[in-house]
């Protein structure tokens, strides 16, 4: 029971930093509405969702006070990676715009050399 109320304790304080990430900036973006959360310990977790076409998204993550402590990867339908932020420095925040509809999954862990468990959070902003 204890675990249950500080990993939902942990969660929601991090919605907000992640939150911070989708006004970063101009322009600003609106969230989807969900909050991806997921606590993860030397594992990957998988959102699939679809981006429309002619729209600008933006994935933020967190999981802590470091904004580089998660990984996230962009994939196709087949596993194609689309796009990681691991090849820029685990950056918190990242901007796609997308010129067709494309349903996607978005991977998220870790890095282990940083962090080794805790909840992970992921908002998606779109520009409105």
């Amino acid at each position: 029971m204890i675990h249950n109320y500080s990993f939902s304790q942990e969660c929601s304080g991090l919605v907000e930093i992640c939150k911070n990430s989708l006004i970063q900036g101009n322009p600003k973006f609106l969230s989807d509405g969900q909050v991806y959360s997921v606590l993860l310990n030397n594992e990957k977790a998988e959102f699939k969702t679809t981006f429309f076409g002619g729209s600008t998204y933006r994935i933020a993550v967190t999981s802590g006070s470091e904004d580089n402590y998660v990984i996230f990867s962009v994939k196709d339908l087949d596993g194609n990676i689309l796009f990681t932020n691991k090849n820029y420095d685990n950056a918190p925040y990242w901007d796609f715009k997308v010129p067709e509809t494309l349903p996607i999954v978005i991977e998220t862990e870790l890095d282990l050399d940083k962090k080794k468990a805790g909840c992970v959070v992921m908002l998606i902003g779109f520009i409105q």
